[in-house]
């Protein structure tokens, strides 16, 4: 046991114990340099598991994926037992392979399946140290592989210096010690000192292992420490302090033990080769390096490997490194490294010891930085760019590294500091300007920032509309999707008047580019679209041009706005299950969400909740805000029709709206609904949506007369769009507005006024009944079919003709039932228990709806008959997690084989 941490080792030892039980777990152990968090590892190191260490080097930090590598050095013989997919993203990765179009997450999702299979021969132990220096490329892969352990056996420390960013895992604080642990600590050391210099230590340590260890060799027995403790914040930091007591110890060796200990500390890579190699290079001998060895400044690790005492003598000899010295010791590595498999470890030392211009090394920097962008390396190829540019004769070519730069690292999420980037490189020209005009706008985008993003798009088709207008409107296209998602009608006007000034021949193959912008501004501003062909048809010419890209992929969920129909739904799911086999995970969330809202239309609930709870976590790794949010608000729609609880603080005003309604708070969900369908975003066509549900809960609030200038709109947004599921709703709400006539007849009804859309043209005169059944025949999307099938029983209740109301208040409660709508079924078993019908609940749809959402897709597609591996690939998932979700389906199923899983019906 530890000196004064035996809280957190039994917290360790918990964690390694469930392990050994098939149960993985994370722990991110925060504290400041010297505190103890390594300390921490080697107690953990020291239990019977499959152990697997990395540090994160400071110097390396440009270096893509340099810390993963040395993790998984040992586990590397198995790459052909994991999905091909993500081995060769690994290989391309740690240059073993060709560079592959795998990103971060493909990469992360690879080293789960690496760590999975490695812990099938017993559980495992990942032990990262240093983790606030790991490079960008290996800290992304080893969180995004830590959020999906579940079942495989391994345990994973990160010891780190705060701030470091690990959302969604555990951390434990570590304190300083308590005054009789550090006192126990500090005797230990056996040095002698003083009474009045060993209670200056204790105070001036403040619980710190480290200091509570090294001060008193600064000097002897404290000299040199200041003579009383200093208060905080007063003077030098320990951290400091600690550095200067190391830096003290480096001084008393000779001169040339201190050059090899110089070199020790810029390589970075721990090789012994090449640290000696370096030391050759400079005069210097192996015996310089044995005498800094014996000083105990640093020690052998792993046979061919150095490593510092801690991370804080490496950082105090190179403080204390003038920079001549400093010129010489990259120059000399730099040397050693060319020419072998560390030539980009070469080029950083070049680039270091380069204080001017130099396109010779500038243009190997660019070189590297294309390599680790090929190998996803994107933080450190903005990196190699940024230091490329800086090294640039040529003013040119510096705008043109700084675009790449700030590309790159738009690209890894790091949306701040692409847009300073962006800003930086200055006017370099039409091409470079539309591309910084992009990287800026998808900054804002990414950040969730509309209207920032469409100002940078608006002043892009600006700056191409007289030379590019090609380019120009496919700008406009992105400025026009982003006036349908924020539905700010200042930013509508503008790309409109954009639109008219753009110059499209009418037979150019951007044509339907430009239709499809002029569709979206209609939809936004609520005009007529005269003169444009069908919606459904712009879309698909338009998506035809975009390939399988981010805009290909709007505009596939441009369709699903326009119609519903297999069409759509086979194009959504093709374009996911591509995305899924390439390993482009960037786009993942965007596709899945798209496909979430397909299958939410058509009914399919769980299915939509699996998706749109993957499309979440998928953004939230991959650094899409914007992404998450939207996916968030469909699984908080989807409580919301099963009754599920939300919380009003963070919730979507349009779900909590839904869930009022639903539960019958008429009233409150009349506010909400007007908030957002009186609101910036007023014609939208969520906003729309919306209005059927504000009808409704007006009419049941007894303020009808509020709900008539939303319906005008919809009706004539609804006529704009021209489509089936539109119409069904126009003709809903038109039944309801005749309810509200006090003359109606029940059975007749009576004409209500305008005929806005052809809905309302085609059963012009007709009253309740008859719109009614228009809307039911007109619905194709289950649950607004169930619903108007619900409202029209109640009317015919009221009107006491009881056969006809249990007719179709049981088809309403049947599909309610199925989609786990459960207030909505409340409301129709009351409705037939108040027509004399008893409705029992439904006991064959329970075993489906206990089913988690994770579950569900894992029993669908072992009922195709795809292996726990296929399927793991398939959801970022370790085959052994899929293991345990099969294992606790199967009994809600009431099977217990997998094959009979082929047999069940998981449609609804």
């Amino acid at each position: 046991m530890l000196r004064g941490r035996r809280r957190e080792s039994e917290t360790i030892d918990a964690l390694l114990r469930d392990a050994r039980a098939g149960t993985s777990g994370v722990l991110v152990i925060l504290g400041d340099p010297g505190i103890g968090k390594t300390a921490l590892l080697r107690h953990a190191a020291t239990a019977d598991l499959h152990v697997l260490r990395t540090t994160g080097i400071e110097a390396e930090a440009e270096l893509p994926f340099a810390s993963l590598e040395l993790l998984l050095r040992p586990a590397l013989s198995r790459l052909d037992r994991i999905p091909e997919r993500q081995a060769a993203a690994l290989r391309g990765a740690f240059g073993l392979g060709p560079a592959g179009p795998g990103d971060r997450f493909l990469i992360g999702l690879a080293v789960l399946s690496l760590l999975s299979e490695l812990a099938e021969d017993g559980p495992v132990l990942c032990l990262i140290d240093d983790a606030q220096w790991l490079d960008r490329a290996s800290a992304d892969a080893l969180l995004i592989a830590a959020r999906r352990l579940a079942a495989e056996g391994v345990a994973m420390l990160f010891a780190a210096r705060p701030p470091f960013e690990a959302p969604g895992l555990p951390v434990l604080g570590l304190p300083g010690l308590d005054q009789a642990a550090s006192a126990e600590l500090l005797d230990s050391a056996g040095l002698p000192l003083t009474a009045e210099s060993r209670q200056r230590i204790l105070a001036e340590a403040a619980g710190n292992a480290l200091a509570l260890l090294e001060l008193p060799k600064s000097r002897g027995t404290g000299d040199g420490l200041s003579p009383t403790a200093r208060p905080e914040g007063d003077g030098p930091s320990l951290t400091a302090r600690l550095e200067e007591a190391f830096a003290h110890q480096s001084d008393g060796l000779p001169a040339a033990a201190r050059l090899a200990l110089q070199v020790a500390a810029a390589d970075g890579t721990g090789e012994t080769a090449v640290v000696l190699a370096a030391v050759r290079a400079l005069d210097g001998t192996p015996e310089d390096l044995d005498e800094v060895c014996a000083a105990g400044l640093i020690r052998p690790a792993d046979g061919s490997r150095l490593e510092f005492r801690h991370p804080l003598v490496r950082a105090a000899v190179w403080q204390r490194t003038p920079l001549a010295r400093r010129l010489a010791v990259h120059h000399a590595l730099s040397q050693v490294l060319e020419g072998t498999a560390d030539a980009d470890r070469s080029v950083w030392h070049l680039a270091a010891a380069t204080l001017t211009a130099d396109e010779g090394v500038a243009a190997r920097l660019e070189s590297a930085a294309a390599r680790a962008h090929d190998r996803s390396g994107y933080a450190a190829a903005a990196a190699a760019y940024e230091r490329a540019a800086a090294l640039s004769p040529s003013a040119g070519d510096r705008a043109r590294r700084l675009t790449l730069a700030a590309e790159a690292t738009e690209f890894s999420g790091r949306f701040d500091r692409a847009r300073n980037l962006a800003e930086g490189a200055g006017d370099p020209g039409a091409e470079l300007t539309s591309r910084l005009i992009r990287v800026r706008a998808c900054s804002d985008y990414g950040e969730g920032r509309l209207q920032g993003a469409h100002a940078m798009l608006s002043a892009g088709v600006d700056h191409l509309t007289g030379t590019d207008p090609r380019s120009a409107a496919w700008l406009l296209l992105d400025a026009a999707s982003m006036v349908w998602f924020d539905g700010d009608r200042d930013m509508a006007f503008r790309t409109a008047e954009q639109l008219d000034a753009l110059d499209v021949p009418p037979d150019g193959d951007i044509l339907p580019v430009h239709r499809l912008c002029r569709w979206f501004v209609a939809l936004a501003l609520g005009r007529p679209a005269d003169g444009l062909p069908p919606l459904a048809s712009v879309v698909e010419s338009a998506r035809a041009l975009a390939g399988p890209d981010r805009r290909g992929l709007l505009l596939i969920g441009g369709l699903g706005l326009a119609e519903l129909d297999a069409r759509t739904h086979r194009l959504t799911l093709a374009a996911t299950a591509a995305i899924r086999a390439e390993g482009r995970i960037g786009l993942l969330p965007q596709a899945l969400t798209s496909l979430a809202r397909v299958e939410y239309a058509r009914g399919r609930y769980a299915e939509a909740h699996g998706l749109a709870g993957e499309a979440v976590t998928i953004a939230r790794d991959t650094g899409q805000p914007a992404w998450a949010r939207q996916a968030t608000a469909l699984l908080e729609e989807l409580a919301a029709v099963r009754g599920e609880p939300l919380d009003p603080a963070t919730a979507h005003p349009a779900a909590l709206a839904l869930l009022d309604l639903g539960q019958g708070r008429a009233e409150q969900a009349l506010l909400g609904l007007e908030s957002l369908v009186y609101g910036r975003a007023r014609n939208r066509t969520p906003a729309m949506h919306l209005v059927p549900d504000l009808v409704e809960a007006a009419l049941r609030s007894g303020r009808i007369a509020r709900a008539a200038e939303p319906f005008a709109r919809l009706e004539a947004w609804a006529a704009t769009l021209d489509q089936g599921w539109a119409d069904a709703l126009v003709l809903r709400c038109r039944a309801l507005l005749s309810t509200a006539d006090a003359g109606a007849d029940p059975r007749t009804g009576s004409s209500g006024p305008g005929t806005g859309s052809r809905a309302s043209s085609r059963a012009s005169g007709a009253g309740p009944e008859v719109w009614f059944r228009a809307a039911l025949d007109a619905h194709d999307r289950p649950f607004d079919r169930a619903r108007t099938g619900l409202l029209y029983g109640e009317w015919l209740r009221r009107a006491r003709r009881t056969g006809d109301a249990q007719h179709h208040l049981r088809a309403a409660l049947e599909v309610f039932e199925w989609l786990g709508a459960e207030p909505w079924a409340g409301r129709a078993r009351a409705e037939l228990g108040a027509a004399g019908w008893s409705a029992p609940r439904r006991a064959d749809v329970d075993r489906f709806v206990r089913l988690t959402p994770q579950e569900r897709q894992i029993v669908q597609l072992a009922a195709q008959g795809l292996s726990n591996r296929d399927i793991a690939a398939h959801l970022f998932l370790s085959p052994r997690t899929v293991g345990q979700h099969l294992y606790k389906a199967f009994p809600k199923l009431g099977v217990t084989a997998r094959g009979q899983l082929a047999e069940l019906s998981l449609d609804g």
